[in-house]
């Protein structure tokens, strides 16, 4: 029997093309399977285990010239529905060169025995040294029983501490989390998509992360610690990565302990209104996150037991986020090569894959903007935008292929030309992959006079999703440069007061 090397080369390099392609559906089943387990989470949650409970609880803010916002989100700790006897609120100003130390000066001497001003002569080593500084006097005496985390910027409701600390009822729980909503009350369309995405990222993920029985990050404008916890980790922050409360999530887990998110904890924060901004913070988040997949490398796709992160849903959720860039990179690649290859699967992947992708982003989007009524009416039209309309037209495609080609071209009485349909196939195939590299450029165009109008309109068109992509890529290529880790605060201009 004679073999065809050239045929069997072409089999074997269409089905690695195939395969490349299918790698895109394995973080779209994972979003999809993990927005399925929502609903149970009416059933499977902690609130049968918590119960009403008010321990002494100490705030401590990292504050670095946060004189704008700093006075608000005191005022309002302090006016929280929590008995004034078990709540202290202890601001380190890590060497301010503000109005911050007089602002906090004034709300110390408003609210004496209640606020603390913690001042650092020497800062800029970052968030958790500022905090870790706090740390050290608080657990100097016995008085604090819990400790809750957050920014200078974050506004919680009345309700919100005794919602979070009910939870610490159980013994078993060691940290909880508080839902932060995007809360600017003019909000500009950079917002009202970071609005989106915290409902999906929070009200959303962190709902379905409940049922499975494990948070990937606490938030880290409003984490709640026991005392027990606390101390059990060491008595401080971690200040070896850019993802401290990522790093304090799982340390909490795999010391046996479990972390809860509370969806009606509500917190208010501002967030970044440019694409720089954001960009910024993001990259931030990204870089810590891809410290903390390799220095926890040996707890991903274990199996699941008891001091233990493992299980495999759990690391395939994580991956999906980490690696959705190469993947996405991964499915154009295999696309384009089954096009060029005169392969007859092309179009049967293409259809696939988006029309995977588009009943997964209509699901998830219905489904999360239920859970948040006052976000999907502030932002309904960024959430039906959130990939963008490009991939809106691409999802078209799959599911009405030949309507840009034949349809609406007959409709309006012309007929597409051959090097028409081809140019809109290759660009529907490369899109996935393409349209983080227009993100980018949205970036770079962000802050110049053109980008006040090109900014925004960009991100509609590209959408909010391949910008965060981008950010990911961002902090590959930092990390394998080595590029200096270091903490870069967020610019508050104090949007939220209330």
């Amino acid at each position: 029997m004679t073999i065809d090397w050239a045929v069997l080369g072409h089999d074997v390099l269409e089905w690695f093309l195939v395969i490349l392609v299918g790698t895109g559906v394995i973080p779209i089943l994972t979003t999809l399977l993990q927005f399925i387990t929502i609903p149970f989470h009416a059933f499977r949650n902690h609130y049968r285990e918590a119960a009403p409970y008010m321990p002494r609880v100490a705030v401590v803010i990292p504050a670095w010239n946060e004189g704008v916002v700093i006075g608000a989100t005191i005022d309002r700790l302090i006016a929280m529905d929590y008995p004034d006897w078990a709540l202290r609120v202890y601001v380190v100003d890590d060497a301010s060169t503000d109005q911050t130390p007089d602002v906090i000066r004034e709300r110390a001497e408003r609210y004496p025995g209640r606020v603390f001003h913690l001042r650092r002569e020497q800062g800029g080593q970052g968030k958790a040294h500022t905090i870790n500084h706090g740390l050290r006097l608080i657990l100097e005496d016995d008085w604090m029983q819990a400790l809750l985390i957050t920014d200078a910027d974050v506004i919680f409701l009345p309700d919100s501490l005794r919602k979070m600390t009910r939870h610490l009822a159980d013994p078993k729980i060691g940290a909880v989390s508080a839902y932060i909503r995007e809360g600017s009350p003019k909000k500009n369309y950079l917002m009202r998509f970071i609005g989106i995405e915290y409902v999906l990222a929070q009200a959303a993920s962190r709902r379905a992360q409940n049922v499975l029985g494990a948070q990937a990050c606490l938030a880290g404008g409003a984490q709640l610690h026991s005392r027990d916890n606390l101390v059990d980790l060491g008595g401080r922050i971690d200040t070896s990565s850019l993802a401290e409360d990522t790093v304090m999530t799982f340390e909490t887990q795999l010391s046996g302990r479990e972390v809860v998110f509370d969806p009606y904890a509500i917190v208010l924060a501002e967030e970044p209104g440019t694409i720089s901004a954001l960009w910024k913070q993001r990259l931030r988040w990204a870089r810590g996150n891809v410290q903390v997949t390799s220095r926890y490398k040996r707890v991903w796709f274990r199996p699941r037991r008891a001091h233990d992160l493992g299980g495999f849903i759990f690391g395939l959720s994580w991956f999906s986020i980490m690696l959705l860039p190469a993947v996405m990179v991964a499915s154009s690649i295999g696309l384009l090569g089954l096009f060029f290859l005169g392969s007859n699967l092309a179009v049967i992947a293409f259809q696939g894959l988006w029309g995977l992708a588009t009943v997964t982003y209509f699901y998830s989007i219905i489904l999360a903007l239920q859970l948040d009524g006052m976000i999907a009416r502030q932002a309904w039209l960024e959430a039906l935008l959130f990939p963008g309309i490009l991939s809106i037209l691409v999802m078209i495609t799959a599911f009405f292929p030949g309507l840009f080609e034949d349809v609406l071209p007959a409709a309006l009485g012309v007929q597409a030309t051959q090097a028409f349909v081809t140019g809109w196939t290759i660009f529907a195939y490369a899109w996935i992959a393409v349209s983080m590299l227009f993100a980018w450029i949205a970036k770079l165009i962000d802050g110049t006079r053109a980008g006040r109008i090109l900014s925004p309109l960009l991100t509609y068109i590209v959408g909010y999703g391949p910008i965060l992509c981008a950010v990911t890529i961002d902090s590959y290529i930092k990390q394998a440069r080595h590029a200096e880790a270091r903490w870069d605060k967020t610019e508050k201009v104090g949007r939220v007061t209330a």
